[in-house]
């Protein structure tokens, strides 16, 4: 099958082509409604590099099929089977990947307020195309759906029950994508069923989340009613006491935009040593920087909070999945995660594999581990082409 797989953000549209499963180009449009825009084409070894005039997605939508017509990517846009499209959030609507129709629009319309950031941008990508090409059969993929399995009593928040459900008020998740291709990958590496495995995953990136998975379900995950909660990230603080908002309003003279910008882009690693690169931070906190050694600290001392917490809701643990940019690509923080965990859990890792493990899919853990640790890269738009494969195959 021919699946496109596309990301609209506000100014930027990334997308992916996929022949039977196997990634053949991708192009990424960058700047759309500025003066400039930028196209980068990448498909073999070829890579192509464009300056072009973007005013809207529209314009972006028209420019994506033109570029791969040109360089004889496609032929036309008839001979594909599907585009898949990543939505950010689903609600409580969707458990499911979803064939597109007008009905479906509008519930991502309604769940504007839950996901303003990023709602709109992917239902502008799906309605350019639907004008366009309103024979191109279209699949919502919901970063939220996978943690809709999530038992009730993991899913629902503390509140009065008729605030909760008059503000559709309950724990999301996100990051679903990453989090079931992973899942899915550990379990082709430990050659078990999925439905036999219990895992934790930790997409580790400049936003981070940790899930617990049974049987191929999410149980529970750390980001909640948004991206906000759970693990401390590249610039979101995660966890916090709530009544911080409160006192910060009456005794700085806060307003509530002031105080979400600063718990959303201004905190976490960023807000405690000035970067949210963990390369940076490493670099620094090896180099002394105390702020920088501070803030790992905190960094791994949380993730190790959600591991313990894991464990207990699963009962038991048959592999950590360490994915995404820094869990991929940071040694040290793995090393740190995975240090003081032998005892109480059964995880011990090779530090020569550890090190070595860099890219790809490779396991980590010693043979003297009870527990498997696997570093896996994520591939969403892979899950996603597959999803959509799976919604409109006959």
């Amino acid at each position: 099958m021919k699946i496109l797989v596309l990301n609209a953000g506000s100014s930027s549209l990334k997308c992916q082509y996929f022949i039977h499963e196997e990634s053949v180009a991708s192009l990424t449009l960058e700047k759309i409604g500025e003066e400039q825009s930028y196209a980068t084409l990448c498909y073999g070894r070829e890579k192509r590099e464009e300056v072009l005039s973007l005013k809207d997605h529209h314009c972006a939508i028209k420019a994506l099929f033109a570029l791969l017509k040109r360089f004889h990517i496609i032929t036309d846009v008839s001979e594909l089977d599907a585009v898949g499209h990543r939505v950010v959030h689903g609600g409580s609507s969707f458990s499911q990947p979803t064939l597109i129709n007008t009905e479906v629009i509008t519930q991502i319309r309604s769940l504007i307020p839950l996901a303003p950031l990023h709602n709109p941008s992917n239902l502008e990508g799906i309605e350019v195309i639907s004008a366009a090409y309103p024979g191109l059969k279209q699949v919502a993929v919901f970063d939220t759906a996978f943690h809709q399995s999530m038992p009730e009593y993991a899913a629902h928040y503390p509140l009065p029950s008729t605030l909760s459900k008059k503000a559709h008020i309950r724990r999301y998740g996100f990051h679903g994508t990453s989090h079931a291709y992973v899942a899915k990958e550990a379990a082709r590496m430990l050659h078990r069923p999925l439905e036999a495995l219990s895992l934790i995953t930790l997409h580790l990136g400049n936003g981070a989340s940790a899930a617990a998975i049974q049987a191929g379900k999410s149980i529970d995950t750390s980001m909640g009613f948004t991206p906000l909660e759970g693990l401390m990230m590249g610039t979101r603080c995660g966890d916090i006491d709530p009544a911080i908002i409160f006192y910060l309003a009456r005794t700085q003279n806060m307003d509530y935009e002031s105080i979400e910008k600063i718990l959303n882009k201004e905190s976490g690693l960023k807000g405690i040593c000035g970067s949210n690169d963990m390369r940076i931070v490493i670099e620094s906190a090896r180099s002394g920087d105390e702020q920088s050694q501070l803030a790992l600290a905190m960094y791994v001392y949380r993730i190790k909070k959600y591991i313990g917490a894991y464990t207990a809701a699963l009962g038991d643990v048959d592999a950590l999945v360490f994915t995404g940019g820094v869990g991929e690509h940071a040694s040290y923080v793995r090393h740190k995660v995975c240090e003081g965990l032998a005892s109480t859990f059964g995880i011990r890792i090779d530090t020569q594999k550890n090190q070595q493990a860099e890219s790809g899919h490779t396991a980590i853990h010693s043979e003297e581990s009870n527990t498997a640790v696997l570093v896996i890269a994520t591939n969403e738009e892979l899950e996603i082409a597959r999803e959509a494969q799976r919604v409109v195959s006959p």
